[in-house]
Parts: structure tokens; sequence; C-alpha cells
């Protein structure tokens, strides 16, 4: 099992040993820095490429190391607290070493009942390794996942945040054993392949891989209730129909809101001393 090189303490900052902190190589730090460069370009205001250049060290890194949390706080002035306060919040930033690959499994309720927990089980026994662990070869780190958002090919797994849906305990033993042994294996939907957890850091950072429109993203079962909202002649509100009709009848807008009722769009916005209340007015100061 690989070590656990970073620690988040009570206030939440990362801290990592010191030779995670050892300068990038200069080669390494020009084309980082030029990279950089281009994922800022993209945003009015520069702190707002946070989330992107942390994946963009990730993919340097394989994890957020001490540099990588000083070169995004350099590269966008701000603090190394504020940088690493955003690296212990996200799950997807990893704060130690990652595998090649990393193994959800999703244990939430209907994954669960539908037989997660026996996948888990199963595939943490056979790897020897628990939650947020990595196996000793450094292929496989294995995590619980709350929700893989899939519930309808219920139990899921995913790699490096691919599906592989209906799965059985014995299904996700081969999966790892394959991604351990170099085996190349498939997403059930989505690209060809599955990528290393570095290359996905990359495309999060905003640079396409190309595999973005290979495969199915939604399949049947997803696509069913549409295929039954069609069937049946269902409209959304706004979608066809005689909205006029169903406004009277209602006393709904054509965009399926109560009449009066306001947007967050529309709504006024707080000035810095002035406390919201219920009805939209100002309250006492």
């Amino acid at each position: 099992m690989v070590n656990h090189y970073g620690e988040q303490t009570a206030s939440g900052h990362l801290h990592v040993p010191s030779e995670s902190k050892e300068p990038y190589p200069a080669e390494v730090l020009e084309r980082l820095a030029a990279e950089a460069e281009q994922v800022v370009a993209r945003y009015p205001q520069p702190r707002s490429a946070l989330l992107p250049l942390l994946h963009l060290v990730q993919s340097v890194d394989g994890y957020v190391t001490g540099r990588g949390i000083d070169f995004c706080a350099r590269t966008l002035g701000l603090t190394t607290a504020e940088v690493s306060g955003v690296a212990t919040f996200y799950t997807q930033y990893k704060r130690h070493p990652n595998g090649d690959y990393t193994v959800g499994v999703c244990t939430n309720t209907l994954c669960a009942v539908m037989g997660g927990d026996q996948i888990w089980e199963t595939v943490s026994e056979h790897l020897g390794i628990g939650h947020d662990e990595t196996t000793e070869d450094g292929k496989i780190t294995l995590e619980r996942i709350e929700c893989n958002a899939a519930c309808d090919y219920a139990p899921v797994v995913m790699t490096n945040w691919e599906f592989f849906d209906n799965q059985t305990p014995e299904s996700t033993v081969r999966l790892v054993d394959d991604l351990r042994s170099g085996v190349p294996v498939a997403p059930t939907r989505g690209p060809s392949r599955v990528c290393t957890f570095t290359q996905v850091s990359r495309v999060l950072a905003g640079f396409p891989d190309g595999l973005a429109d290979e495969g199915v993203g939604a399949g049947a079962a997803s696509l069913r209730g549409l295929e039954v909202a069609r069937r049946e002649g269902w409209t959304a509100p706004g979608e066809g129909g005689d909205a006029q009709t169903a406004t009277a009848a209602t006393g709904t807008t054509t965009e399926g809101m109560a009449a009066g009722e306001q947007t967050s769009v529309d709504t006024p916005a707080n000035a810095p001393d002035e406390r919201p209340t219920s009805d939209g007015t100002e309250a006492d100061k």
C-alpha cells in the first residue's frame, strides 16, 4: 500500500513533506507555465482558473504537491493557504500519490441494495486495500463513491470517471486485474479506452484528448423516460401545446413558475451591508 504523503490539518490546510516541494525542473516549469497561461486566459478573473490549474499540476505530479500549490499561488496571485483550502475541499484533488486508475465503487442507496456493498467488500479484500488507499504497484486507488449519478445501471463502478455499468463482484475483480496487468479496458459507455489518472487530469484542466465524442453517452435505460414522454405526447411547459390555456387554467407562466414568482436571475442582489428577508425587502440594519 502506497503511503499517504499529504496530510490535511484541522485548519483545512494541506501539509506535504519537503520532497513534494522540490522545484520543478526547468523544462517542466516552462511547459507548465505556458499551459497555465492558456488556462488563465479563458477567465475574466485570474483566480477563477484555480480549479483547472490544480488539475493541471495533478497531470504533471499525479497529485497536488507542495510545489504544485506554490505554482498555482504564484500564477494566480493567491496565498498558498487559499490554494490548499480549495485542494482539500474537492475529492478529485488528491493530497497524496494516487494510482494510475481510481476505481470508485458506488455504495449509495440503490447501488448498495443492488450489490454495491458486496462489490466493495470483495474488491477491497482482493486488492488488500481500503478506501482511498493504493496498491503497492501504484496501479489502483480504491474509493467508496457516494453516487455515480447512474442509478439506472446500478450497481455502477467508475474507473477514472468512466462508467462500468451493471457490475458484479466477479466482473469488478476482473476489471482491476486487467488494469493492473495492462490489458486494454473499455468502459460500458463513452470512449473506447480508459485513460490514466494523469491523462484525465489534463483533460479536466481543459486540454481535450479527442475522445469526448466516442461511444454512447446515454444508454437505453437513461433514455427510457424520454421515449415514454414522446410516445404519450408529454411536453415541458413552454414546449408546444396551448401554453396560454395552461397558464389560464393553472395560474402558472409558460416557464412553469407561479405567477409573480422571481427567479434567481431577476432577484435583486443584496448590498454588502444588507441582510435579506423572506419577502425580498431589506431588513433592518
